[in-house]
């Protein structure tokens, strides 16, 4: 998972630099589909199949992670990138609490302030750290975090059925390479320079083997040390911000994203476990 968190950081970079020459739904379609031919050529070098008894769990997850993942590149483009990062992040306290409405759980009093304590950190991240015109991207960015949160749900979901961590990467990214392709046919197509390939490369390389890591750990690691270690990418993102563009959050913004990665951690600790 720390592996992830540093590829998944070093994607955010990658967006960020590609935003100057390509569009949001154009990155998540070279993303995915970079990713899907990686991957493909993984499952051919070791005789894998990429045949299925659980179409309809990777079909939600490629939906969720697809929406998710159009959301948060759209984030970066416009945000500073530790705070597109950590609202995309607020993933674990969105899947808590909708664990707990499907078993129909109690919110005890700890789980309801940590929870509390990262809906406070999304206050104070958005507001007055935000400018005016960004908080509906803010917003978007929390959206984002619901979807992925979902996302993490169905990753667990696959893995607990046995499914192994290049086949869920793969149809992830064949689900999202046909809806962020689909999407495509309806803007502008950029062409892509020899600079701009070389992003794109790096995009889906990261992108790939972070995808690969992360779902490799849930599925075979702690849900609750997995999870925690995946604020790991806020810690990374937030260094390659500042060293990169020279970012700089106000107090509120850096106290935002503490309560939201404490929050996110006592709720992953404190939620009642199921096997989903």
């Amino acid at each position: 998972m720390l592996a992830a968190g540093f590829l998944f950081g070093c994607m955010g970079v990658f967006v960020k630099l590609g935003a100057h020459y390509f569009s949001n739904t154009e990155l998540v379609f070279y993303r995915s589909f970079l990713g899907l031919l990686m991957v493909y050529a993984i499952i051919r070098q070791q005789g894998g199949s990429v045949a299925t008894a659980h179409l309809g769990g990777h079909l939600w997850r490629g939906i969720s992670g697809s929406i998710a993942l159009l959301l948060f590149f759209y984030c970066i483009t416009v945000l500073p990138l530790a705070t597109a990062v950590t609202l995309n992040y607020t993933s674990p306290l969105f899947l808590t609490v909708l664990t707990m409405l499907v078993f129909k759980e109690r919110f005890h009093a700890p789980l309801a302030f940590a929870i509390a304590l990262g809906f406070a950190g999304m206050v104070l991240l958005l507001h007055p750290t935000l400018e005016r015109d960004q908080v509906i991207p803010g917003l978007l960015g929390l959206v984002s975090g619901f979807f992925a949160g979902i996302a993490m749900l169905n990753v667990r979901q696959l893995g607990l059925r046995g499914e192994p961590e290049w086949r869920v990467v793969f149809y992830f990214s064949l689900v999202a390479s046909l809806i962020s392709g689909s999407a495509m046919l309806f803007d502008t197509i950029h062409p892509v320079s020899a600079t701009g390939l070389l992003i794109l490369i790096g995009l889906g390389g990261s992108g790939t083997l972070a995808q690969l890591a992360m779902t490799r750990a849930y599925r075979t690691g702690k849900t609750q040390v997995v999870g925690n270690l995946s604020y790991s990418t806020v810690v990374f993102s937030s260094l390659f911000g500042m060293i990169l563009w020279g970012e700089a959050l106000p107090l509120t913004g850096w106290m935002g994203m503490a309560l939201i990665i404490t929050g996110g951690v006592l709720s992953l600790k404190l939620a009642p476990k199921h096997d989903i």
